[in-house]
């Protein structure tokens, strides 16, 4: 059980790295292309109507008018990086903590408090992750093509199907957080702090003379 953990842990930073990395990828040579063509208008007009050049810059020009489907899956692939990193950031506690009045609270207290708003998360977890399942359900029946991206096999369905898919993940993820409470492991939700991050980095500067 722990090597099949280990091993999910690995793919889901490694498949958050190849979203981030297919964006940024799509979105720069999108850019490009748009800004490139211009080049060798510019070069083909200085030498006197260069065929060659003004052909090159036409095919350039080509290429970034067929990437209409670019803006669609930069849309796509950002939706799935926010909803599969919904759970990534209850793991590894990237969401942010509003806790300051909690923490004044006496540790029994906070682990009760805890557990009620463990319990509140895995209860909307559970309520969007049922609901969107059958949203996406109509959309498959449906079967309605994505916006630019229908016509290379895409349909709405396989885009949304992230959200039911990231919210059950986020369930399991506070499902491991509630018994870790009750387990005496942990008092709260395991938030990130800031004010505590901040104290850290302020005590590792040097003084200013």
């Amino acid at each position: 059980m722990n090597a099949l953990r280990r091993v999910w842990d690995h793919f889901e930073e490694g498949f958050i790295a190849f979203l981030l990395a297919a964006m940024t990828l799509v979105t720069f040579v999108y850019v490009i292309l748009n800004n490139f063509y211009t080049l060798f208008y510019t070069l083909g007009d200085f030498f006197g109507g260069n065929e060659a050049l003004l052909a090159i810059g036409d095919f350039i020009l080509d290429l970034a008018q067929a990437m209409t489907w670019s803006n669609a899956l930069t849309k796509a692939l950002f939706a799935w990086l926010i909803f599969f990193g919904l759970a990534y950031g209850v793991r590894t506690a990237g969401h942010i903590g509003v806790d300051a009045l909690v923490k004044l609270a006496s540790k029994p207290v906070q682990r009760i408090i805890g557990l009620i708003a463990c319990l509140a998360c895995l209860g909307y977890a559970g309520l969007i992750s049922v609901a969107s399942f059958d949203w996406v359900r109509t959309l498959f029946i449906a079967g309605i093509g994505a916006e630019d991206l229908g016509h290379y096999g895409i349909q709405q369905w396989h885009i949304g199907l992230i959200v039911p898919f990231g919210y059950a993940m986020v369930f399991i993820r506070f499902l491991e957080v509630f018994v870790r409470i009750l387990r005496n492991q942990q008092t709260g939700l395991g938030l990130a702090d800031e004010a505590a991050e901040v104290m850290k980095l302020t005590e590792h500067e040097e003084p200013k003379q």
